[in-house]
């Protein structure tokens, strides 16, 4: 007995060593060193590293590490993607998960630890009866408190059978237990592996059903996957779940763990899908299965048969009638062709372009709203280009390709035809007089959103002439507010964003149309002829996104259902949202070189000016953007360097000429002069227009500040003159109606003060002096205005010189153009800019407004007469 006793305790003392003390040997880890395996991790590392992560999605992670416990989390149970992440997270420097629950691996285990866990399990049988658990004994939860970060699966078939029959532990149970025993918050972070990102297929087809669907592949079409084209794969990270947030919630504080377990195991699903969706798409159906939807739903045929009987009209004509809009509207989304198209244009934009700078931090805010609900991108329309630009950027950032509003006017062969396969849906630029038109167009949009599909269109109507926002067009967007309102969606999220280029691709065409010549009709021979741009480079692109925002926290807001709103109550709403996105846009938007400069060279007090001259300028100009932590281009981090560059482009393309020496025997000056060629002018005023939005609160405070006519003034004595000219160019700049003039004159004043424009009386409050050096920039600041007196003032001379019924529709415009013309040879109108076809219909939308139509006004004229006068006589000090 002793001998067998001595023997058991040797016995005992071995395994010990060999377990070196303790007995957390289970097969759900993954060991730190692979031991044998080391070559095989290096392959699969050299492997693994081809398919793509999100950094920006990832960088979360370090600090999560430091101050919560890191659970990941797939939706199907596989133990490839356990091995991928554990190897790819190693490597790129993430906390990477080294334990699973409900995990077995046993291939990549090595000999020794294999030989630990069979006796750790042995010695546990004999001594206890049973098989060690991992939850019983503490191990996870000691590996959590030690800094290792876990990994478990939502959907796995033998688990819910484990769970539901033989009451067996559940991990998301576990985890809600464990957080209420430690303060330290446990984060638990959806992932998805994906190896492709086509919308789901129904019904499957016969490898999905052999081997697997794209979403949950089998093990050997994920090994084919990864060995066959890994760089097809990638990471997407969602947005990470607080576990003590959750139990905290009022509706947890009643259920038990057990129930706890069930809803958070619902919502992590639900998040995955849709950040699933947010990818790939929805599911598409058939366009006879989409007609099903939009014509034979019971709303439109309530419509169909009110209509019918309102106006008399056979039921059967109109179905056809409505059949043929429908297709005349209707995309023909194809997720191949956009992929195929997809890599023609990212070769072309290398070919145009030096880049697309991306705002990627925008971009995942937008991602992560997008699992929430469709997303609307609204983007500022300058270019034909804009649109494919948003789409490949989308695509190739793990994106599906939005259905993007077009005009009818490019429905033509074969543009049409391709612009329906990417995804573009047509409409009308009226819809006056076609009510069934409308309709069906209407139940397509509601139709889109329901199914999911994100949405693209262009606030402004189309392009913008003058390089600056155009004053929002609502139509569209109340359709889909409406759509909101009628339960497409439980939520539908706006996302602003700004598409901006160093230099405008259809310049000559744009300019001609702001000159007042007609617009030419798109083609197929325009096509043709556009292959040109090729040959050129256009220097960068810009892509920038905004806050989404989210119209049911809008509603919100308001305190009101969109169903309780009176008529002007909905009406306000949606205006509201409209200037809000045009806000958004334009304080997202870069300023560029060219932009900065041209708007240096323009408002130059000067004819003519060296390099020198636009450095002061340029940095006044950046002082104040800088303040207002505006968005610069890489070209501006060496000013000096960025103006020179533009100086010489602008040179090469006639923009500015070099001033002539007069003396024959004269050698070139260092610094040569230039002057602004006057020909040019109306380009250099579409690329200074770019960035005009960020100067406009300058302008006003600026200008505001030289008609008082006194080196000392007081805040309070600029408001009126603010507040009257923001109204006065309420058809030019979008403001912010939820700040006062009188914020935004404080806030301005700041930026001067810390320029040195203005300084602060010593004994006097709320008293200013200008300083020496400090008129001279108000100058430049209130030249941005110039521009627009002039146009109105020309206007308001055609109004004083005619009355109403002498001014026709037809004939008005030729008349403004014609004095305009006048005016300018008379040298009474100084900037040729100012004869802009858009100012001229701005300043007259503004004057009818204002009840002036003609000369019968006459008390109204002589008014806005003295004060553009007044404001122009504040230029002749630069004189």
């Amino acid at each position: 007995m002793d001998f067998v006793r001595l023997l058991r305790g040797k016995i005992r003392k071995w395994v010990d060593a060999f377990l070196r003390g303790h007995h957390d040997y289970y097969t759900c880890s993954l060991p730190r060193d692979w031991g044998c395996f080391s070559p095989l991790s290096l392959i699969l590392k050299s492997l693994f590293s081809h398919v793509s992560t999100n950094s920006t999605q990832t960088a979360f992670l370090k600090t999560l590490k430091d101050e919560s416990f890191i659970v990941y989390v797939s939706k199907y149970k596989s133990n490839f993607e356990y091995l991928f992440y554990h190897i790819k997270y190693k490597s790129e420097g993430l906390p990477f998960p080294q334990f699973g629950f409900d995990y077995t691996i046993l291939i990549w285990q090595r000999l020794s630890r294999l030989i630990r866990i069979a006796l750790a399990h042995l010695d546990h049988l004999l001594r206890h009866k049973t098989l060690p658990d991992p939850y019983v004994s503490g191990f996870f939860k000691r590996e959590l408190e030690s800094g290792k970060a876990a990994f478990l699966s939502l959907v796995d078939r033998k688990g819910f059978y484990h769970r539901f029959v033989k009451a067996k532990r559940d991990p998301l149970e576990y985890l809600i237990e464990l957080q209420h025993e430690v303060s330290r918050p446990i984060h638990i972070v959806p992932q998805w592996l994906l190896f492709s990102k086509k919308p789901q297929d129904v019904p499957l087809g016969l490898v999905d059903i052999f081997f697997g669907s794209e979403e949950n592949p089998g093990r050997l079409r994920r090994w084919m996957a990864i060995l066959r084209t890994p760089q097809k794969a990638f990471v997407e990270t969602s947005d990470p779940l607080n576990l003590l947030s959750f139990v905290q919630e009022a509706d947890n504080q009643e259920r038990s763990a057990q129930q706890q377990a069930f809803v958070l195991r619902q919502r992590l699903l639900d998040q995955i899908n849709r950040h699933r969706q947010s990818i790939t798409g929805p599911v598409l159906k058939t366009r006879v299965e989409l007609k099903e939807l939009i014509l034979r739903n019971e709303r439109f045929q309530d419509f169909m048969r009110g209509y019918a009987q309102t106006g008399k009209k056979n039921l059967a004509d109109l179905h056809k009638k409505a059949d043929k809009d429908l297709n005349d509207i209707a995309a023909d989304y194809s997720p191949h062709f956009i992929q195929a198209i997809s890599m023609i244009f990212g070769w072309i934009w290398k070919t145009m372009f030096d880049g697309i700078v991306l705002d990627m931090e925008g971009l995942n805010r937008v991602k992560s709203a997008a699992t929430r609900a469709p997303i609307v991108f609204v983007p500022c329309h300058r270019s034909h280009f804009d649109y494919l630009i948003l789409s490949h950027v989308l695509i190739t950032n793990n994106m599906p390709c939005p259905h993007v509003t077009a005009g009818q006017n490019l429905a033509f062969w074969p543009v049409g035809t391709l612009f329906r396969k990417s995804g573009a849906f047509f409409i009308r630029r009226s819809f006056h007089g076609a009510r069934l038109y409308a309709q069906v167009f209407s139940e397509y949009v509601r139709m889109l959103i329901q199914q999911g599909f994100n949405i693209e269109f262009f606030i402004e109507g189309g392009r913008s002439r003058t390089g600056k926002m155009a004053l929002p067009k609502t139509g569209l967007l109340t359709i889909l507010i409406d759509a909101y309102k009628t339960g497409a969606c439980q939520d539908l999220i706006f996302a602003p964003v700004y598409v901006g280029y160093d230099r405008l691709l259809e310049e000559s065409a744009i300019l001609g149309e702001l000159e007042g010549r007609e617009k030419k009709q798109e083609s197929f021979a325009q096509l043709i002829r556009a292959r040109k741009l090729l040959n050129k480079r256009h220097g960068r692109v810009y892509v920038q996104f905004d806050e989404p925002i989210s119209l049911k926290a809008l509603v919100s807001e308001a305190g009101k259902s969109l169903q309780d709103m009176e008529h002007a109550e909905y009406q306000a709403l949606g205006r509201n949202l409209a200037y809000r996105i045009i806000n958004a846009v334009n304080r997202i938007s870069v300023v560029t070189s060219q932009a900065i400069t041209a708007s240096a060279i323009l408002n130059y007090p000067k004819h003519s000016f060296t390099q020198s001259d636009l450095m002061a300028c340029v940095e006044t100009y950046l002082n104040y953007l800088i303040f207002h932590n505006a968005r610069l281009s890489e070209n501006l981090d060496d000013t000096l360097l960025g103006i020179k560059n533009v100086l010489a482009i602008y040179s090469k393309r006639k923009f500015v000429e070099k001033q002539k020496i007069k003396a024959k025997d004269e050698s070139p000056p260092a610094d040569p002069r230039y002057v602004a060629s006057e020909n040019k002018r109306m380009n250099l005023e579409y690329y200074k227009n770019n960035c005009i939005h960020h100067f406009v609160p300058a302008a006003y405070t600026a200008l505001a500040i030289l008609s008082y006519d006194a080196f000392q003034f007081s805040a309070s004595a600029l408001h009126s003159d603010y507040n009257f000219l923001q109204e006065f160019f309420k058809y030019e700049f979008a403001y912010d109606v939820e700040k006062t003039p009188e914020y935004m004159v404080r806030k301005t004043l700041k930026a001067f003060i810390d320029d040195a424009i203005l300084m602060p009386h010593p004994t006097l409050p709320d008293t200013y002096n200008i300083t020496s050096a400090g008129l001279r920039k108000l100058l430049f600041f209130a030249g941005f205005l110039k521009t627009y007196f002039e146009s109105y003032r020309v206007v308001l001379d055609v109004l004083k010189g005619y009355g109403r019924r002498e001014l026709v529709k037809k004939e008005r415009m030729k008349k403004i153009r014609a004095l305009g013309d006048q005016l300018y040879k008379q040298q009474e109108v100084e900037r040729r800019e100012a004869l802009s076809h858009i100012n001229y219909e701005n300043g007259l939308t503004f004057f009818n407004f204002k009840g002036i139509r003609g000369n019968e006004n006459n008390e109204n004229i002589e008014f806005y007469s003295q004060v553009i006068r007044r404001y122009l006589n504040c230029f002749m000090v630069q004189k």
